[in-house]
């Protein structure tokens, strides 16, 4: 039980270092449903973890209930995690999330296949997802990566890397821009 009370205290922290508008510690407890989503989630995966079964699920419906944000009980999520205007974030049950990453609202991490298995995404270490992304499948996205806003990201993202579009392409790499290869043109324009 003390690791899940550290991991909150890393998310609190996360929540009043990196959103601007965080009046400090009490604001963010009182105020922020994305922090009691992950608070919430954090007590729910411990006792999904002992086997019990059907009431951590009954109590992630009620967590979406209060804060809009929906995360299954078996999804993994490393310490530090802030969602920022958390309403309509869906985190599938398979998805894997490192340590220090943001989502903004709207965001899913969600599954495109019926089989049981690993078909959610993970997210490395330090990864900023945006405003109504979507990322889809069992793909990876690398450390320090970030998925551009409405992106929607079918494919592994590697590290160091920016990624927005539908589907999301590749932008930036280690900090130096990237053009997208003809091959991956998706949009043609007719006059």
């Amino acid at each position: 039980m003390d690791d899940v009370f550290s991991a909150i205290g890393a998310d609190l922290r996360a929540a009043t270092e990196r959103d601007p508008a965080a009046q400090g510690a009490l604001d963010v407890i009182l105020s922020y449903p994305g922090f009691h989503a992950i608070a919430a989630h954090r007590f729910i995966h411990a006792l999904h973890r002992t086997g019990l079964p059907l009431l951590p699920r009954w109590l992630s419906t009620i967590n979406r209930f209060f804060t809009g944000v929906e995360i299954h009980p078996n999804a993994r999520i490393g310490r530090g995690f802030f969602i920022d205007h958390g309403m309509g974030v869906v985190i599938g049950e398979t998805a894997v999330v490192g340590e220090n990453c943001t989502l903004y609202q709207g965001v899913t991490l969600g599954g495109t296949s019926l089989s049981r298995g690993k078909r959610h995404p993970t997210l490395g270490k330090n990864v900023t997802v945006g405003v109504g992304a979507a990322v889809l499948g069992a793909v990876t996205i690398g450390d320090n990566a970030k998925i551009g806003g409405g992106s929607v990201v079918v494919r592994d993202v590697p590290a160091n890397a920016t990624a927005v579009g539908v589907p999301a392409c590749i932008v930036m790499k280690d900090g130096v821009a990237v053009s997208a290869a003809p091959e991956e043109e998706t949009w043609s324009w007719v006059i």
